[in-house]
C-alpha cells in the first residue's frame, strides 16, 4: 500500500507555484520537479529521457487525474530548472529520487522511467528497496553489455560525451536553436521511425518539443553527462532489486533496439517484458504509460 505523510507549511506553499517545486540534492544543488494529477493520488515518480525534463510528464496530466495518480516528475541534474552535477554517477540517480520523495512527503512510490531515465530508476530500486513499489521501464536503455548493436547516432553522442564534452554541449545548443525555429516534427522525428505526423498527434508532438527545449534551456551538462554514461558500466547492484520490474518496449524502436532489452530483462530475476510489435520509441511511451496507470492506450 502507498503511504504519504503530511506536508509542512513550506511545502504546501510551494504548491502555489504552477505545479513546480524545488528542493536540494547533495548539499545545496537545486533540484526541481513538477507534479501532475491530484495531490491525493497514488504517487508515481516519472523519469524523463535523455535529453528531457519534467515537462514530458505533461503528456499524462489528464490521464493522472482520471486514474487518481500523483505524478512527480523531476528535472535530473543539469536539465531544465535543476542545477548541474557533472560528476554524478548512475548510482546517484537514487539520491535524486530520494530527494523528490522526501520533499513531496511520500514514503513509497512506483517508478516509471522513459528511455534514458531507466538507469536512474534501477539505481533507485537497488538503493531504496523500502520506498520502491515497482519499476516500469518504457523504451528504456540498457547497460552496454546487453546492447550488442547501438544506433550510429547514439554511439557518436556517447563518444563525444566521453572524449569531447564541450563539443557535445555545442552540438546540443545548436540543436536547441534549430528546434526553436522549426515545427514540432523536428524534435519528434528523433524518437520516431516514420513520419512523425503519422506516429503521434499534434498535441503530443508539441509537448515533446517543449520538453526538449526546456531540457536544454539553461544547461547542457545533464545530457552530456548521461550520453557519457551510456557507454559506461552501471555502478548499480542490479541483484539487490526486489521490486517487480516490467519492461515496455516497441519492436520498431530505432533508438533502443529491442534485442538488447530482451537480454537485459532475461537477466533480472524480477523482470517481465511487454512488447508492442509495431511501436517505435515515442509510440511506446504513448501506449505504455496509459496501460501502466490502468487506463488502456493513450489518445495523446
Amino acid at each position: 500500500m502507498t503511504a504519504q505523510t503530511t506536508l509542512d507549511a513550506d511545502r504546501s506553499a510551494a504548491r502555489t507555484d504552477p505545479r513546480t517545486a524545488t528542493t536540494t540534492v547533495t548539499g545545496d544543488r537545486r533540484l526541481a520537479y513538477a507534479e501532475y494529477g491530484p495531490f491525493t493520488g497514488d504517487p508515481v515518480v516519472f523519469l524523463h529521457g535523455t535529453p528531457g525534463s519534467r515537462r514530458l510528464a505533461a503528456l499524462f496530466d489528464a490521464l493522472a487525474r482520471d486514474t487518481d495518480h500523483r505524478i512527480l516528475a523531476p528535472d535530473r541534474p543539469g536539465y531544465g530548472l535543476s542545477a548541474p552535477w557533472p560528476d554524478r554517477t548512475i548510482a546517484d540517480g537514487s539520491r535524486v529520487v530520494r530527494a523528490v520523495l522526501d520533499h513531496a512527503g511520500v514514503d513509497t512510490a512506483r517508478i516509471v522511467a522513459f528511455s534514458g531515465g531507466a538507469p536512474s530508476a534501477f539505481a533507485a530500486a537497488a538503493a531504496l528497496p523500502d520506498r520502491t513499489e515497482r519499476v516500469d521501464v518504457v523504451a528504456g536503455v540498457t547497460p552496454p553489455e546487453y546492447a550488442a548493436e547501438r544506433p550510429a547516432v547514439q554511439r557518436a553522442l556517447s563518444a563525444l560525451g566521453s572524449t569531447a564534452p564541450p563539443a557535445l554541449g555545442a552540438l546540443l545548443r545548436a540543436q536547441r536553436w534549430v528546434a526553436t525555429r522549426r515545427g514540432p516534427s523536428f524534435v519528434a522525428n528523433q524518437y520516431t521511425t516514420g513520419d512523425p505526423s503519422d506516429a503521434v498527434s499534434d498535441r503530443a508532438a508539441e509537448l515533446v518539443r517543449a520538453d526538449f527545449l526546456e531540457a536544454l534551456s539553461r544547461h547542457r551538462s545533464g545530457a552530456v553527462t548521461e550520453f557519457r554514461h551510456a557507454a559506461a558500466d552501471w555502478d548499480v547492484d542490479l541483484g539487490a532489486i526486489d521490486a517487480p520490474v516490467r519492461f515496455w518496449h516497441g519492436g520498431d524502436d530505432g533508438n533502443v533496439p529491442i534485442d538488447g532489452v530482451r537480454r537485459f530483462a532475461a537477466a533480472l530475476r524480477t523482470a517481465q517484458i511487454e512488447e508492442f510489435d509495431d511501436a517505435d520509441h515515442l509510440q511506446t511511451l504513448l501506449r505504455a504509460v496509459p496501460a501502466i496507470l490502468g487506463a488502456g492506450e493513450s489518445s495523446a
